[in-house]
């Protein structure tokens, strides 16, 4: 139940380059972080230039207005997987949407199973529903 928010620079990608981006982070969420299937929240919002400001943390590489920020909410998942989601998510963008991965960051942030609520205004995890 991976919850993902993808920032991106408006007008960089089209329609189909944003669900292709959406498509291939859900896969990599699929992949590393064992997430169901049919376990997909995503949003997309796009930012006017100058709105998204992601220096380099001192690494001393350059960032493009193609840059895409991914912040993953998320509960149990190991160091392991975490990494290896990283891994991935810069090698399948870089190969499937010509991502540059120095134009790639990621956040992750922990929660519980009392952090969710998938409707109905139950916590379907806490009820035994999931």
């Amino acid at each position: 139940m991976p919850l993902v928010r993808i920032d991106v620079i408006e007008g960089r990608r089209d329609a189909v380059e944003l669900r292709t981006l959406a498509d291939v982070v859900q896969q990599v969420m699929l992949d590393t972080f064992a997430a169901p299937d049919r376990d997909r929240y995503q949003i997309i919002t796009e930012h006017k230039l100058g709105q998204i400001i992601a220096e380099d943390t001192g690494l001393g590489f350059e960032r493009t207005d193609d840059v895409v920020i991914i912040q993953v909410t998320q509960q149990g998942r190991t160091q392991d997987q975490k990494e290896a989601m990283y891994r991935e998510l810069a090698a399948k963008l870089e190969r499937e949407t010509g991502l540059a991965p120095s134009d790639l960051v990621v956040s992750i942030t922990e929660n519980t199973r009392a952090d969710w609520s998938f409707g109905h205004g139950e916590a379907q995890f806490l009820t035994g529903r999931l």
